[in-house]
Formats: structure tokens, sequence, C-alpha cells
């Protein structure tokens, strides 16, 4: 009692729980929390995996300005992946770079994908990238044509100019160097930039380069298929029988170089060129347009003076037309006449030259026809200032017969000398006769003479001398003496002295007995049997 008073509880009297066990299986909502736990984590890895991208690998010779974990992969500046690690390749060779892509960008990776660094570039194309100088290095991607799928690309050292989806088309140029040309390289077309260099690459067998461009449109419909491309790098500077050239297409092609495009006028400019169809590039836009001449015929011409300022690729003209180049010089000498010749080989071009009122003749019977007319092949001097030398073509009627030589591997065209050289031998020719005059013996006579002149001089001066001492007063006394007497007949002969009259009357007579021997030669002239009959019986008869 007392236990219970003090509020004590015995063991005995402690209540004991009573356990019963239920049939069957009861659900508590404590088992929900981790059951939707557990969906949502497997939905979220279902989400994570089903949007989870391909992881790619890309191949660069250096990692500069890449970092894992932070640098973008972006197509037209919008991001489609991003670069999870870097790695070193087992040889040291390269860096891998591995990427995860969005799943969106997974049909687009195909074996013509490419990868390139985006970076602050100045290139001949001009200056690309400044922006990552602010925001940093990203990985650019370009699709390209479908092709098989790819999970492992190697990446580009430099962009590509030409991007999958831009329109226009890709030509192949064939040059014997590339010369200043450069990824990046303008296109003109009439002065206006079309188009640029892509890629080049050397030939298999090295004799030639493949320069790769491409034409955006519309401007690659003007590449038909009788278009012609030059180089027109730098600074054009020529120095011909024609004077000082200089020519550019533009500022920009002084620097980096560049190429131009146009279709002849002489030629029919043909269907739009295709896909990838391979041109020829040209030096210059002379050479190209000399190559609208497809048919040259070479001719072998003969000089025998100097041909000093004559050079290779010299034109040829006929009355300042051209109508071919020099294509070799050299040197010969004929052991027969023990003489040097000058042996030039030119190219000329037929077709440049119309035949009109006759049918077209045949090059043997064309050429012969014209030589019998006076054809000649002549140098001349092309300009004063640098002195360069051309042929010249043209018909000399006066030249001495000549007749084309018909032989291998070249026919020859007969020339004639310079005027120079024509001037040259004409003094040489005075010269030579010249030095047949015997001048020492002239010399030597003209002295001798010279000598007795000298002598007779004296006498004569002695006998000047001798006449004004004796003869001038004797020729004095003489001409007074004449004076007196012409003084004397004057008087005599005068008309009012007697002598005078009777003077007069002298000759009347005479006059009339002059007058009657002509009566009397008169009728023996119609009489002349008079002398012997007389005048009577004459009359008579």
């Amino acid at each position: 009692m007392n236990e219970e008073n003090n509020g004590s509880v015995t063991p005995s009297s402690t209540p004991e729980a009573i356990v019963k066990t239920k049939k069957g299986f009861s659900f508590s909502m404590v088992w929900l929390v981790p059951v939707v736990a557990a969906l949502i984590g497997g939905w979220l890895v279902y989400k994570a995996l089903s949007e989870k991208g391909p992881t790619i690998t890309i191949t660069f010779e250096t990692a500069e300005g890449l970092e894992a974990g932070k640098t973008k992969i972006k197509y037209k500046d919008v991001e489609i992946g991003q670069v999870a690690s870097i790695d070193f390749a087992k040889n040291l060779a390269h860096v891998i770079v591995t990427a995860e892509m969005h799943k969106d960008a997974g049909p687009y990776l195909s074996e013509n994908t490419r990868f390139w660094v985006v970076r602050a570039r100045v290139a001949a194309g001009g200056v690309s990238g400044l922006g990552t100088l602010f925001s940093g290095a990203y990985i650019g991607m370009d699709p390209g044509k479908p092709g098989k799928h790819a999970r492992s690309f190697k990446g580009l050292e430099t962009p590509p100019i030409i991007t999958f989806g831009i329109p226009g088309k890709l030509f192949i140029l064939k040059s014997k160097t590339l010369g200043s040309l450069d990824i990046g390289s303008p296109v003109y077309y009439r002065r206006i930039k079309v188009g640029q260099v892509v890629a080049y690459e050397l030939e298999k067998d090295g004799t030639a380069v493949d320069i790769k461009i491409f034409i955006h449109a519309p401007h690659d419909q003007d590449v038909r298929q009788n278009t012609r491309f030059w180089n027109a790098s730098g600074l054009d500077v020529s120095v011909d029988a024609n004077g000082l050239k200089v020519k550019t297409e533009s500022f920009v092609t002084l620097m980096v170089g560049g190429i131009a495009f146009d279709t002849p006028t002489n030629l029919e400019p043909g269907g739009p060129a295709s896909e990838n169809q391979t041109f020829p590039l040209y030096a210059s836009r002379e050479e190209s347009v000399e190559a609208s001449y497809a048919q040259k015929k070479p001719w072998l011409l003969h000089f025998q003076g100097s041909v000093r300022g004559l050079s290779v690729g010299a034109p040829v003209e006929f009355r300042g037309i051209e109508i071919g180049k020099v294509m070799d010089i050299t040197l010969e000498f004929d052991w027969k006449k023990l003489a040097f010749r000058i042996p030039v080989l030119i190219e000329l071009e037929p077709d440049r030259i119309y035949w009109v009122g006759k049918q077209k003749m045949n090059r043997k019977e064309g050429m012969n026809f014209l030589v019998k007319k006076g054809l000649r092949a002549q140098l001349k001097q092309g300009s004063l200032l640098t002195g360069q030398l051309y042929i010249s073509m043209d018909m000399h009627p006066d030249a001495p017969p000549a007749k084309v030589i018909w032989g291998e591997p070249y026919a020859e065209l007969p020339t004639i000398p310079t005027s120079m050289e024509e001037i040259t031998r004409t003094v040489s020719k005075i010269a030579e006769k010249f030095e047949k005059i015997p001048l020492e013996q002239i010399g030597n006579d003209l002295r001798d003479t010279m000598a007795h002149l000298n002598k007779t001089t004296e006498d004569l001066q002695k006998l000047v001398q001798n006449l004004d001492a004796s003869t001038v007063p004797a020729a004095n006394a003489t001409l007074e003496q004449a004076k007196k007497t012409l003084i004397k007949v004057d008087r005599l002969l005068n008309a009012e002295s007697p002598t005078g009259h009777e003077l007069k009357r002298a000759l009347g007579e005479l006059a009339d007995a002059a007058r009657n021997i002509s009566i009397l030669a008169d009728y023996l002239e119609r009489h002349p049997d008079s002398l012997v009959f007389g005048k009577e019986k004459s009359n008579e008869k």
C-alpha cells in the first residue's frame, strides 16, 4: 500500500503489449518516397540518354585556344556541341579532342564533315575571327555533302573558304606554277570580285599545279566552255618591242595575287561550264587571247647581222598587226661559207589572215605566192627607249628574187637586211673603193705640181714687173696716137665735110650698080641663051 501511495510501480503491475498478426500485404505511405525518387531518377537518366548526342573525336596539330569543358562547337554561330576532353596521341604528333555533340547534330556527321578552330586570323582573303579575341576560340563545323556516318575526324588547320550551302560552282585551273596565289586569293570578272581560291595541290607527276577556285552565283554562269583564265597577280611589268608596260587588276592583287577570267570576243562562248571543269591558267591576258588561235605554224628565218635586242617572245608583225612571235634564237657556223648565221624560229598564226575575193589557199601555195610577190622578214627596232627588236613581215617588190625553202623540220622564209645594215654595207663599199685610190701617189704628184706652180707664179710676177717697167709707157703712147687718129677719121667721115658728101654719093652709085646686077642676074636666069644668041634673038625665039 505504501508503494502505491509513493507512486512507484512494481514489475508485476506493468502492462504487456499484445502483438496481433494480420493476414495479407499492407501498403504503407512511407514506401512512396523511394519509389517516386527512383522514377524521377530513371526518367532523368532516360531523358539524359535520349537527348545525348554522339561523342566524336577530332584530331588537330595543336590545342591552342581550346579548353575541356568550355570550348564550344558551333555551326553558323549556333552551339551544337562542347569539348569534353583533350588528350595527346600516342606518338605525341597531334592532339585528340573528344567532344559531345547535340542530338540534332548527329545526322550531319559524315565523312564529308569538316572541323576547324576559329581564331583571329589575317590571311589573303582578309581578316577573320576578330570576335574570338573577347569570347575565346571555338570549333567551327561544316556539314558538307551527305555521306557515310563518321565519328572520327581530322581537323583543318585553316578555315575553309567555302562552306556547304553557298550557291556557286567549283572549277579547277591547271598552271605550271602557283606564283603568288594562295588560299583566299580573289578571282575577278571584269575587275569585279566574284570568287576566290579555295585549295591547291601539286599533281602526282609534279609537272603542274591544280588550283581549285569557287565562283559565287550568279557569276558562275559567266564561266563558259571557251572562257580563259589568267594570272592577274601582283604588278605586271614587261619590257618588249612595244616599250614599257605596267598592268595590275587591283590593289589587292598587288599584295596577295589574284585570278581574272573572260571569254574572248572572237570565239563562240559555248554553254555554261560544268562543276569541277578544268581550265588552263595562262600567265597573262595576252597569252589567253593568243591561245584562242589554235592553229600555229613554225617557220625558220636566218639573219646574218647582229640580233642584239631580239628576245624570245618578241612579236612578229605584218604592217603593225601581230601575227606571231619569236620562239627560239640560236647561233650556227657554216663550214662551207666559213661564216656565222643566226637561225630564228618563229611561230605564225595563219588564222589571223583572211583571204578576200579568192578561195583560201593551202599553206604551201599561199607562202609561195606571197614570197614571189616580195614577202620578206626584216628586223626592226620597236622602241628607242628599250632598244628591243621585233620581226617585221612586209611586201618588198624590189627585193632580190627568192623562194621558200621547204625543208625539215621547218620551212625557211627569206629575209632582207635591216636599214642600218644596208647603210653600213653601202658605207663599207665606199670605203673599199676609197682604199683603192692611190692617195700617196696623188699626194706626190700634187706636191710636184705645186712646186711647178710656185715657180710659174714667180716667173709671172717677174714678167708683170717687166711689163710695168717698159711695156706700159709704150702702150700709153700708142693709145694716145690711136686716139688722135680716130679724131681725124671722125672729122674726115663727118656728113658735113666734102669727103662725107663724096662718100655718100659713091655709096648711092654703088647701090644702083648692085640693083642693075640683080636685074641682069634675074634676066640671065630666065634667058640663059641670051649669052650665046644675044638679047634680040633670044626674044624672037
